[in-house]
């Protein structure tokens, strides 16, 4: 056991608890300034958040705040584009042997989206809340739904970011959904979609268990104290701190 990793397990864990800013884009920098792999740290944070996003789904099918016909649309582009992202990255690597460069400039591009995406969340979230598109049915809608989940399951697969933000964001534009359901699919979306991404780098040797593992023991705890005191610390100035330092990561990244 590291205690190093168990701290930052512990305070990227708090923070997601206590803002809801998605883990990975706090986390896979983090990872790759200390010195890991861009590889393996998208590996990893792949597999950490299948098992945490596992346990988030659960909660919300108990719930029943589940949109499963939307989560089937989504995963219908998400998953075998995510899978493609990583098969297109290792044959990259086979022939041209520049797969973490590749990856650690794509990680900057993400970010700095990811930053806006929760900057537009944070502040814009009432303009986003009405439109036309919103008045047709899932059905009417599915063909675009499918393009969405192609697009960015590809750049969850090619960086482990974006499962949680980019998706929200893009149901929160499309669809009309309750608060509690648009978390619900967002989350059980994304754990099928980083659990076959996940898989596709396990399989080609991209994770790291023992690294996981501490991260898990730190992170879990720091989810439950940040989720606690979530309700009680003003949320929009939190965020946008995220943010910026996510924005930060981004462009050093880059």
């Amino acid at each position: 056991m590291s205690i190093g990793i168990i701290v930052m397990g512990l305070l990227i864990g708090f923070m997601v608890g206590l803002t809801g800013v998605g883990g990975a884009a706090l986390l896979t920098p983090v990872l790759i300034l200390l010195g890991i792999s861009p590889s393996i740290a998208v590996g990893t944070d792949l597999v950490y958040n299948s098992i945490t996003k596992f346990f988030g789904s659960f909660q919300h099918w108990r719930q029943k705040t589940i949109n499963l016909k939307l989560v089937k649309y989504l995963a219908i582009g998400s998953i075998p584009s995510a899978i493609c992202a990583v098969g297109i990255l290792h044959l990259f690597d086979s022939f041209f042997h520049n797969e973490e460069q590749v990856i650690k400039h794509a990680l900057g591009y993400v970010l700095i989206l990811v930053a806006l995406t929760t900057l537009i969340k944070t502040f814009m979230k009432n303009k986003l809340e009405w439109n036309r598109l919103q008045l047709k049915s899932i059905y009417e809608k599915r063909s675009l739904t499918i393009a969405i989940g192609a697009i960015l399951g590809f750049i969850v697969g090619l960086t482990s970011i974006g499962s949680g933000s980019l998706f929200a964001l893009a149901m929160l534009y499309l669809f009309r959904m309750s608060p509690s359901e648009l978390v619900g699919t967002d989350i059980t979306h994304a754990f099928l979609l980083v659990s076959a991404a996940g898989m596709m780098h396990a399989g080609i040797g991209n994770v790291d268990y023992l690294l996981m593992l501490n991260l898990l023991v730190g992170s879990i705890p720091g989810v439950i104290l940040g989720s606690t005191l979530s309700s009680k610390l003003p949320a929009k100035p939190l965020r946008t701190i995220m943010a910026l330092m996510i924005l930060v990561s981004g462009f050093k990244l880059i």
